[in-house]
């Protein structure tokens, strides 16, 4: 079964071998700089203990789902699935999940210290400056940005970067087209601030359905309880009457006051695109009223590196969640979808299909562009026959070099839905905020017209691989 908060995570990937625990760091760029090799290298999650300037037991926890066997760990899955797998056992997950309401509680282990009012004091809490030309330090990267909607019931739990400015101040930047973003402008356009609270750490599977980008409406807490197989317990915010979770490490509440009232310089952050795409700015921020936080408390960092060091499996939810959206759409014979990770997530994605018909690929191509998951900020679509492995890159460089004939099987979408990140948007457009892209389609499947003439591969088959591999074992040690 999934853990129950993040402390028991963190045993189960020690157990599991999973776990490296990093003492005596500096936040300065070093907690970073460490993240971005080992997962440059899919190397194991990282505890930092022992920070430059706080005390032991104030600690930064790093990579802790970025690989496909911890996030199968995180799940409960089997931890010896292949990549593809994983993502086939999320699509399936996603599809059967029905909804767990959260429950309250009137305390819990964050609650085990409280600051309110004048005695509140960020700079107690580590917040790495993570990239060498960060405008600041960022105490929320891998964190739960949780609003409710003015005229509903409805809470919203995202996830975007939250800036350290002083003791009791916050910076906030979400980016346009994000639920948190509306539901804030909602607050505003009364003339009234918009309550927030912010997770700093929690348990990883509770934390996932923040940045899945779940259609409005819908409840991240009733899917993390879905995910971990019961209620998420909550207590109720004091300043804010949001919902809390009981068992998180460390949370804030507070207030997010129009801009018209106050904003300050934001950024730059080294994002997940690999780049700065956007200058220091003014942005919104978050004045903190109360904080909430366990002893000891262990900070959730996700920081977004160039990839393929990306620390959360973003692509691994995207590939699951795009394959379920192709089935909802009709489109037949999908044999895998899958991100790939050097691309950041959103750059390369990649459909292996079982042609049925003339059309077939283009089809699922422009499916693909078209619903919640796909749409954005997205820049190659490679379909691919169901022979083609699509989380293989070798096989997927393959498939191009020798299926696609450029002048016949390249099309270019122009004036589709891209964001401010985006380094490739020129300066002209970003200074009238018109944030789109183009996209190309590359299909890489075998011609369907001529499909059976097409020459034959020839790589052994399954059974002959199979067999030699059980007869010559001291030649391919595992």
């Amino acid at each position: 079964m999934p853990s129950s908060d993040l402390r028991e995570f963190l045993q189960q990937l020690e157990t599991s071998n999973e776990l490296r625990r990093v003492p005596a760091v500096d936040w300065n760029m070093e907690i970073g700089t460490i993240a971005e090799l080992v997962n440059e290298r899919e190397g194991p999650a990282l505890l930092f203990d022992e920070l430059k300037d706080y005390p032991a037991g104030y600690r930064v926890a790093c990579g802790l789902i970025s690989t496909p066997r911890r996030l199968a760990l995180a799940l409960g899955l089997d931890t010896e699935l292949s990549p593809i797998e994983v993502v086939r056992r999320l699509k399936d997950l996603f599809r059967s999940l029905a909804p767990v309401e959260p429950v309250r509680v009137e305390n819990g282990p964050v609650m085990e210290n409280v600051m309110d009012g004048n005695d509140v004091d960020l700079n107690r809490f580590p917040a790495p400056k993570w990239h060498e030309q960060d405008g600041g330090r960022y105490l929320g990267t891998g964190c739960m940005v949780i609003m409710k909607e003015p005229e509903s019931e409805w809470v919203n739990a995202g996830t975007y970067r939250v800036q350290l400015h002083d003791r009791n101040t916050l910076g906030l930047y979400i980016s346009p087209g994000h639920q948190g973003r509306w539901i804030r402008e909602r607050y505003w356009n009364q003339g009234k601030p918009c309550p927030v609270a912010v997770v700093l750490g929690c348990n990883p599977v509770l934390w996932m359905p923040s940045f899945l980008a779940l259609p409005w409406g819908v409840s991240e807490y009733s899917m993390a309880g879905s995910l971990i197989g019961k209620p998420v317990e909550l207590v109720v915010g004091k300043h804010t009457g949001l919902p809390i979770p009981a068992a998180a490490e460390l949370v804030v509440e507070g207030e997010i006051p129009p801009m018209s009232e106050e904003a300050r310089e934001e950024g730059p952050f080294g994002e997940w695109t690999g780049y700065y795409a956007s200058n220091m700015r003014k942005e919104a921020v978050i004045r903190v009223k109360r904080v909430l936080y366990r002893d000891n408390p262990i900070i959730l960092g996700s920081p977004p590196l160039r990839p393929p060091a990306n620390d959360a499996p973003v692509y691994l939810f995207g590939a699951a969640n795009l394959w379920n959206e192709l089935e909802k759409l009709g489109v037949p014979d999908i044999r895998g979808v899958w991100q790939m990770r050097p691309g950041g997530r959103r750059y390369f994605t990649v459909i292996s299909i079982r042609q049925r018909y003339a059309g077939h690929a283009k089809q699922t191509a422009m499916a693909a562009m078209s619903g919640p998951e796909g749409a954005y900020h997205g820049r190659f679509v490679i379909i691919v026959d169901d022979d083609v492995d699509p989380s293989n890159t070798d096989d997927v460089l393959w498939a191009i070099g020798t299926r696609c004939d450029p002048a016949n099987s390249i099309d270019i979408i122009r004036d589709c839905w891209s964001t401010p990140l985006d380094p490739i948007i020129d300066p002209e457009k970003r200074s009238k905020a018109h944030f789109s892209n183009s996209r190309a389609i590359i299909v890489a499947c075998k011609p369907y017209g001529w499909y059976k003439d097409f020459p034959k591969v020839s790589r052994a088959s399954d059974t002959q691989r199979d067999a030699v591999l059980k007869k010559w074992k001291t030649l391919f040690p595992d």
